[in-house]
């Protein structure tokens, strides 16, 4: 039996030490799923990556804001869905999210994990079923 897909919204979150350079690195997926209420995250900020781009900078405060840029906590009267659209507003220079794209799933904690190991950890994507 097929489970039915439900559409999704996801936007990549970047690193970019030096704005004036333009270089960035993917280091994080936030995924918001209205219809299965699921607002999700994964993060990873690789040093030698850092490094490599700017080897002045310090992944300690990059570190806070990328996880602040990837806090799905809810505050108090919030919902998901604003809590999705406060996290991809752009609000910092180094770590800024990418464009929102849109997917199907019925799995959206699978699809968080899947995008962050396709676009921030750039493992292989396993062939199509």
């Amino acid at each position: 039996m097929t489970v039915p897909k439900s559409l999704f919204e996801y936007a990549i979150l970047r690193v970019i030490p030096r704005v004036e350079r333009g270089e960035s690195m993917n280091a994080g997926v936030l995924l918001y799923c209205r219809p299965l209420n699921y607002l999700g995250s994964r993060v990873l900020l690789d040093h030698a990556r850092l490094a490599a781009l700017d080897p002045a900078a310090d992944p300690e405060p990059v570190a806070r804001a990328l996880a602040a840029a990837a806090d799905c906590e809810l505050r108090e009267g919030d919902d998901i869905g604003q809590r999705f659209r406060w996290l991809t507003a752009p609000r910092s220079t180094v770590v800024q999210p990418s464009p929102i794209h849109t997917g199907l799933t019925s799995d959206p904690e699978a699809e968080t994990q899947r995008l962050f190991e396709l676009l921030v950890l750039r493992l292989p994507s396993p062939p199509h079923e």
